[in-house]
């Protein structure tokens, strides 16, 4: 056995040997051959563009991504179904390509951007550095030119780790607001008495007023109206101060402008909106009279009182999900004899749940008063199907966020400054002082973070605004504008900046020490 595995250890280790051979003569052979003069006088780094640049995949997966967003949000199609009355969700993974493919386009993108500017564009970019880099910002500059590859990289590795952060962050914020105007809407206001026709809740609207901790205080009536044979709710209102207590989103209105609606609503004294499928059933239109039967309480008998459509309102406070209609509180009061409010809807300036039970010992007195708080809505819509509470998945995308942000940012520029040790070592030999040292080290930083964190954000923010857009079924009503988070932001800046600190605090320290072996290579 032995005897026969010999020769095959033999042409094994032979093989190895020569190998080993092969790695370091040919090699070396190679440099023979291609170091001269002129090749050493090139730039550093590869002046050919990048496969992905020659082919220009950017702009492919750009316009699929626009392609994939025209099909799932332009044509109107709703990313999660929930039919009504069917506990099920149904959901198109595929719609969620788009985001995927925009945020790898413009990351790309930006790259071309960036690798084009820092070929030619010097003269702007001393000019930025100069804060920075004093009188040495043209040097600098033609250094950061000659470092084009290894910079558009690190700037692209930067910015999707801000354009990551940022979506989520902006998309997450927007949720979180969306769900508490869904539980707004659903509760009426912050706070909502209800009352009866018997006891109406603005027998407590003073007493409610002067609650501390209440901002603002108003009725809403709730009365019943035939629309021919239908029996529809109806709330009255009054338009121009209906907004202090509770919030009128523009994707309320059909027209998507609160404003204008309610003004038309409160200069028309015998205007009602009615819902998008009242208008549907009996081919209405703006401008239309439309008789609705009212119940008068001298007499508790339904009469005819006329009014004019103003308006289109697909969801209102409190107001069920098919056929409401809302109208001017003083013309209903007029026609029905009666200007009590069965609702009042309060906004607080405090902790809801607190002042919620202040409002029922101020409304003890009065019996078939019903008190509830926006607290008790969001746990409600939390449980639902589609609106899933997101704070503990949350948490962990922003720290994680976080943590990436901060590990690439001082990755990458640990990096390309571990790359430059010797030439750096260089400078130090000639006799460069710490300051001028620092000049590349600190006008390398600020061009790879402050670069990538513009490119990031404006990425991040867009990808965000698509998102929130494919994904409209989750929100009721949609957001009229996106939420930023601020101070998650600025916590974003303040960790790549302090990454980058760390990163080029190092490098300038390290720059100064054992300068001999990094000369030699060791």
């Amino acid at each position: 056995m032995r005897a026969a595995a010999a020769p095959l250890l033999s042409a094994v280790a032979v093989a190895g040997i020569a190998l080993s051979h092969a790695a370091i003569l040919i090699p070396a052979w190679r440099d023979t051959r291609g170091s001269t003069v002129v090749a050493a006088r090139r730039p550093i780094g590869n002046d050919r563009a990048p496969l992905w640049a020659r082919f220009y995949l950017d702009l492919v997966l750009l316009v699929l991504a626009a392609t994939l967003y025209w099909r799932s949000a332009a044509s109107g199609y709703l990313v999660v179904l929930a039919p009504e009355g069917v506990a099920a969700a149904a959901v198109d993974y595929t719609a969620f390509l788009a985001p995927l493919l925009l945020w790898t386009g413009l990351a790309l993108s930006a790259m071309r951007l960036v690798g084009a500017v820092l070929q030619q564009g010097r003269p702007v970019i001393a000019k930025g550095l100069r804060p920075v880099a004093g009188r040495l910002a043209d040097v600098v500059a033609a250094t950061i030119g000659r470092q084009g590859p290894r910079l558009t990289a690190g700037i692209g590795l930067a910015a999707l780790a801000f354009a990551f952060a940022a979506s989520t962050a902006i998309f997450n914020a927007t949720y979180e607001a969306q769900a508490r105007v869904d539980a707004e809407l659903t509760n009426g206001a912050d706070i909502t008495v209800t009352g009866t026709s018997a006891t109406p809740a603005s027998q407590a609207l003073e007493r409610l007023s002067k609650l501390p901790g209440v901002a603002a205080a108003q009725p809403m009536q709730h009365r019943y109206a035939y629309v021919g044979t239908d029996l529809q709710d109806l709330y009255g209102i009054d338009p121009m101060r209906i907004g202090t207590a509770t919030a009128m989103s523009d994707a309320y209105f059909a027209n998507g402008d609160a404003t204008a609606t309610l003004t038309d609503l409160a200069q028309t004294p015998d205007g009602v909106l009615v819902s998008q499928e009242t208008v549907n059933d009996y081919q209405l239109s703006r401008g239309d009279g439309i008789n609705l039967r009212l119940q008068n309480t001298a007499d508790h008998q339904y009469h005819v009182v006329s009014f004019h459509i103003v308006g289109v309102v697909r969801e209102f406070p409190t107001a069920p999900k098919d056929s409401f209609l809302v109208a001017n509180a003083a013309y209903i009061a007029q026609q029905t004899g009666s200007a009590e409010s069965e609702i009042v809807l309060i906004r607080t300036n405090g902790d809801p749940a607190r002042i919620a039970r202040a409002a029922q010992s101020a409304t003890a007195g009065l019996p078939g008063l019903k008190v509830s708080q926006i607290g008790d809505a969001v746990a409600l819509i939390g449980s639902s199907l589609t609106a899933v509470d997101l704070a503990g998945l949350t948490r962990l995308e922003l720290i994680f966020a976080l943590v990436m942000l901060a590990a690439s940012s001082g990755l990458v520029l640990g990096l390309g400054f571990a790359d430059r040790e010797r030439s750096f070592a260089v400078l130090v030999a000639l006799g460069a002082r710490p300051k001028q040292l620092g000049a590349f080290v600190w006008s390398e930083a600020a061009l790879v973070i402050g670069s990538g964190m513009v490119l990031g954000l404006l990425v991040g923010a867009l990808i965000a605004y698509v998102l929130v857009k494919l994904l409209t079924g989750v929100f009721d009503p949609p957001p009229d504008v996106l939420s930023v988070p601020w101070l998650y932001l600025a916590a974003l800046i303040v960790t790549a900046a302090g990454a980058a600190l760390l990163a080029a605090t190092g490098e300038a320290m390290r720059s100064l020490e054992h300068v001999t072996e990094k000369l030699r290579g060791e």
